[in-house]
C-alpha cells in the first residue's frame, strides 16, 4: 500500500514539473507564431460577399424565357 502513495507522490510531483515547464515556455515565448504573418499577405483570401451571391441568384429567378417563335 505505501508503493501506491510513493507512485502518486512522484507522479503528481512529475505532472507538476512539466506544467511549469509549459507555463515557463509560454510566457518566453516559444509558441509564438512568427512565420504566419510574413506569408499571409502571399494568400489571396477575400471571401465573396453573401449579398453579391444572393442578388445574382435573384436576378436569375426574375430572368424571364425568351419564348420567341423559331424560324424555320
Amino acid at each position: 500500500m505505501s508503493v501506491i502513495y510513493v507512485l502518486l507522490t512522484i507522479s503528481i510531483v512529475v505532472a507538476v514539473i512539466f506544467f511549469a515547464a509549459f507555463i515557463l515556455s509560454v510566457k518566453s515565448g516559444q509558441y509564438d507564431d512568427s512565420y504566419t504573418p510574413s506569408v499571409r499577405m502571399l494568400f489571396d483570401d477575400e471571401l465573396v460577399k453573401p449579398t453579391t451571391i444572393q442578388a445574382s441568384s435573384k436576378k436569375l429567378k426574375n430572368k424571364k424565357p425568351n419564348k420567341e417563335k423559331p424560324t424555320k
